[in-house]
């Protein structure tokens, strides 16, 4: 992971290389930090900085999560987790203010949508490739689990 910037990045400060469920442990990372640094610096991260952040974090993570892929030799190598973390960021930004039982929720829906990758996530996940293909297809497990929470929110 210390090899190269990217590795970090890629890996998500380490927590990719949990040996049970990476990819959990990535969200929960994201959980983690999103709450932490709303909390400690709210007039920083704010909404709109959020948003900024997460649009830098997926260009750099497309880099990133190629150049890790490459030095692995395996392009969506299971430790990459940056893309787990770009995405619940942009789930969390989305539905925040929310109670803990909500986000826990959305921790849950944006999990299921991931790992399940119904369609058109898993034909997107076949055809792109690379840092690009690493990235988008968590940006679309997102977009389902905001699905979710738009028809839950109209409907109940």
């Amino acid at each position: 992971m210390l090899a190269h910037p990217a590795h970090w990045i890629a890996q998500g400060f380490g927590s990719g290389l949990s040996p049970i469920m990476p990819g959990t442990a990535g969200t929960l990372f994201a959980w983690l930090s999103f709450a932490v640094l709303s909390t400690r610096w709210p007039h920083v991260f704010t909404a709109g900085n959020w948003l900024a952040i997460i649009v830098a974090g997926f260009i750099i993570g497309i880099w990133a999560c190629h150049r890790t892929g490459q030095a692995l030799n395996s392009p969506d190598d299971g430790s990459m987790v940056w893309d787990e973390i770009i995405a619940f960021w942009l789930v969390l930004v989305l539905v925040t203010p929310a109670s803990l039982k909500t986000q826990f929720a959305a921790f849950v829906v944006f999990r299921f949508f991931d790992m399940v990758k119904p369609p058109p996530i898993a034909w997107f996940d076949r055809r792109f490739k690379g840092g690009f293909g690493v990235m988008w297809d968590d940006i679309l497990a997102a977009f389902y689990t905001l699905l979710v929470f738009a028809f839950w929110r109209a409907y109940w």
